[in-house]
């Protein structure tokens, strides 16, 4: 009987190879984005829902994000809610989507369960400035924990809020790897990603029905908005902002949309 063992090895060490290699497309594409945060742009957020028929919602929807959230709308629930975490570290990359610099998990990162129904972590990405608003506050980023249902649709999101000051922690692990990122569009394999190092657990927060913040817009998405307020440094910031390929150095955030009839619970407080 012939020995395979050797010729098998070979081809799955290839693999591992070309895999954790980082793969990147030069800044000279010229390709230009499908959709920008530019005010007044035809492609910015204003014409969003006219680009194309299926991002109609951008334009039409009744539940759109993100929102200002102001105290006069929300409805105060001492209890925690039916939230639990259920994390774990798994493989990711980090990537640059022309709209925003995105971690995605390769393997099995835990999920997050919501009256006890679960959906798995998928990625996460940051926006600069945030999107959401707290009582007309504007933080200076905002990362959003992107999770899906059992029919890959986006189906719950956590957002939690920065201000300047200390570096983020998170961030700081993969710091070198998002360096490289700057300039290029591509993806880089950034070992184990622990997303309980987001330092995003709280017991207080906001919860309403909304919409993705980029087209086309969809609604039906749970947002899970911390109260509490992490930090990170200017740098940092900085960063990803040039790292974001086709908005170096400038926002990435939606405008706040209207309320409409969306109620907003915060849960976790005190009643007054």
């Amino acid at each position: 009987m012939k020995n395979y063992s050797l010729p098998i090895f070979n081809c799955w060490f290839l693999l591992f190879l070309l895999y954790w290699q980082p793969i990147f497309i030069t800044a000279q594409t010229g390709e230009e984005p499908e959709f920008n945060y530019i005010k007044g742009s035809p492609k910015g957020p204003e014409h969003w829902g006219e680009l194309k028929p299926e991002w109609a919602t951008c334009k039409n929807g009744q539940s759109q994000s993100p929102i200002d959230i102001l105290n006069k709308d929300v409805q105060v629930n001492i209890n925690p809610g039916d939230l639990r975490l259920n994390y774990k570290a798994s493989n990711a990359i980090i990537k640059n989507t022309d709209h925003s610099v995105e971690v995605d998990y390769v393997g099995d990162a835990g999920s997050i369960q919501i009256n006890c129904k679960q959906y798995s972590l998928q990625q996460c990405h940051w926006h600069s400035p945030a999107e959401h608003l707290i009582n007309g506050k504007r933080y200076d980023l905002e990362l959003h924990m992107v999770h899906v249902n059992t029919s890959n649709q986006v189906s719950v999101v956590r957002a939690q809020f920065y201000q300047i000051g200390e570096p983020d922690s998170f961030l700081s692990k993969f710091i070198e790897e998002l360096k490289t990122l700057v300039n290029n569009r591509g993806e880089k394999a950034i070992g184990v990603i622990d997303p309980r190092k987001t330092n995003t657990d709280t017991f207080k927060y906001y919860r309403y029905n909304g919409s993705l913040t980029t087209p086309p817009c969809d609604e039906g998405v749970t947002w899970i908005v911390n109260a509490k307020i992490n930090t990170v440094s200017s740098k940092q910031v900085q960063l990803l902002r040039e790292a974001n390929f086709d908005y170096r150095g400038k926002d990435n955030a939606r405008p706040v949309q209207a309320l409409n009839d969306q109620k907003i619970f915060l849960y976790g407080a005190k009643k007054c």
